[in-house]
């Protein structure tokens, strides 16, 4: 994943100024909270999470066509 370094926040200044963390996700789409330096939280908009958790369907059929490829012996083993 690779991080915008506007998007980065301080644990410190989200805990005091919690509107500049939600501010970033409107503008960025994400911000990153960094504990002792080091990026730890990710905040993003709801709906884009919503979207990120349901597989695209040309997605599930890929890696079943894949799947069935690898496992075929083992398929037709089954089918006597």
């Amino acid at each position: 994943m690779t991080i915008d370094s506007n998007t980065m926040i301080s644990i410190t200044e989200a805990n005091q100024n919690f509107s500049k963390v939600t501010r970033l996700v409107d503008e960025h789409g994400t911000a990153v909270i960094l504990k002792n330096n080091v990026p730890r939280y990710l905040v993003i908009d709801f709906s884009a999470a919503e979207k990120s958790k349901i597989a695209d369907t040309e997605d599930v059929q890929n890696i079943s066509e894949r799947l069935i490829l690898q496992n075929m012996e083992a398929y037709e083993v089954l089918a006597k």
